[in-house]
């Protein structure tokens, strides 16, 4: 996941100015200093360049380091550090001023940046977990903090305003690693309500907006239309060079949901001038009929369930749950179907093919062993890699093939469950590769010298 580039940290550092208080407002407010200390102060906060002004601070404060305006100079320390991009170093100041001033938002938006940027780092799930829980204290600080007394409430509630989706942006970071997608969306949402300006241009905000599509798409159960939404929000917004890896998921959400791209027009229309979807809008937007549905029409469509393609077989079988109004046994008396004798389509179908062999050429082998090999034929078993067949060897295998092998299978349909759907075959074989025809070369005739 991305982390708030270091220009808008910088942008944060300098929101209200580089420092709460200048020398004239410090001593304006009764604070002494004595003619050497004065002199050391103005000599570091004269200096034209942010290297310049940070070493001549650090000095400052080894010599004075109980001085009154300590806040104040770790301040200005801290953002000319955090233009020089040195981690260690910018961290350090951070701690050193949240030691003194715990509420110091800059200091908590530099400690949320980079702590952020080294949990991610982390490959073990549970450390980065660890890391990330860590970094969402400084978060619930910055959003929890109160303006300091001396600082003009315009320019606080400025910083508040800039710091804020450094805050809730990690907080849903942390939230998609322990799949607490409610929690992300919830901080997401926060987090692009308060700033849409930067929704609407190239952002770490408005690639957020992905991300929150991301969190509707994998939440349990997906919520569609809302990743279709925020998606499109993206990609509408998004440079040229980055829509192409954007558009794919909200068509792709969208078609989820309604079945097919018509009326998608409409939403690539609203989110030009909506954040989030009008009112009603959603309810405008029928859904595609279920699984189950497609899976009865298929059977009612169909004259001969034996000859049902593989795949069309497949998907009745895993989604075929509404009885089939065709089966089950007339009761003569009453000329009524007995209701304990009807079928669902899964199983009209299964029945039109029980008994019956097939060959199935160049299917993954998930897994196996000399008496049965499991392998993946519909297309969306072989990009999971999980197995939908499993084939009952007729004699052991004498050479097992290996996972990930393609491999020609034979065998006759014998039983089958739909959830989740595993498609048993008896009597398997493995089809011997077809060797390939010897090539016959003609015979070289050679014509004797002159």
């Amino acid at each position: 996941m991305k982390k708030v580039v270091l220009a808008s940290l910088l942008a944060v550092a300098g929101a209200v100015g580089s420092a709460s208080y200048t020398f004239a407002q410090a001593t304006g407010s009764g604070i002494q200093m004595s003619a050497d200390e004065y002199a050391a102060y103005n000599n570091a906060n004269t200096q034209t360049t942010c290297a310049g002004k940070a070493t001549a601070f650090e000095a400052y404060l080894k010599a004075y380091p109980n001085s009154a305006v300590k806040a104040d100079v770790l301040s200005q320390i801290l953002f000319c550090d955090t233009q020089g991009g040195d981690e260690t170093a910018t961290l350090s100041v951070a701690d050193r001023l949240l030691a003194i001033d715990p509420n110091n938002l800059r200091a908590l938006a530099v400690e949320v940046y980079y702590r952020r940027i080294d949990a991610d780092k982390l490959t073990d799930p549970a450390a980065k977990a660890a890391a990330l829980d860590a970094v969402v204290v400084y978060a619930q600080k910055g959003l929890a903090a109160t303006a300091p007394k001396d600082m003009p409430a315009g320019d606080f509630a400025k910083l508040k305003a800039a710091t804020a989706p450094t805050f809730y942006s990690v907080i849903a970071d942390d939230g998609l690693a322990k799949k607490d997608n409610a929690g992300a969306i919830t901080a997401f949402k926060a987090e692009i309500d308060g700033d849409e300006a930067d929704t609407e241009k190239a952002s770490p905000v408005l690639q957020d907006v992905y991300y929150l599509a991301q969190a509707y798409y994998t939440s349990t159960p997906p919520d569609y239309l809302s990743c279709a939404w925020y998606a499109t929000r993206a990609a509408t917004f998004a440079p040229d060079a980055v829509k192409p890896s954007i558009q794919p998921l909200a068509t792709y959400c969208y078609k989820k949901y309604h079945g097919a791209a018509d009326g998608y027009d409409a939403m690539q229309a609203s989110v030009k001038t909506n954040l989030d979807p009008p009112a009603g809008f959603f309810a405008t937007i029928k859904p595609a009929p279920k699984p189950s549905d497609y899976a009865r029409n298929l059977v009612a469509t169909t004259t001969d369930l034996a000859v049902l393609a593989p795949s069309d077989r497949e998907f009745v079988l895993q989604y075929g749950t509404d009885v089939d109004p065709k089966s089950g046994t007339t009761d003569p008396a009453t000329g009524k179907v007995d209701p304990a004798t009807q079928k669902t389509d899964a199983q009209e179908v299964f029945d039109a093919v029980k008994g019956k062999s097939v060959e199935f050429p160049d299917v993954l082998v998930i897994a196996a062993t000399a008496d049965s090999v499991q392998v993946a034929v519909s297309d969306d078993s072989v990009q999971a890699k999980t197995a939908d067949f499993t084939f009952n060897m007729k004699e052991p295998l004498t050479t097992i093939p290996k996972v990930g092998d393609k491999v020609t299978v034979d065998g006759t349909y014998a039983s089958y469950t739909q959830a989740p759907l595993m498609i048993t075959m008896s009597d398997g074989f493995i089809v011997p590769p077809k060797k390939a025809a010897p090539v016959h070369h003609a015979p070289v005739h050679h014509t004797a010298p002159h």
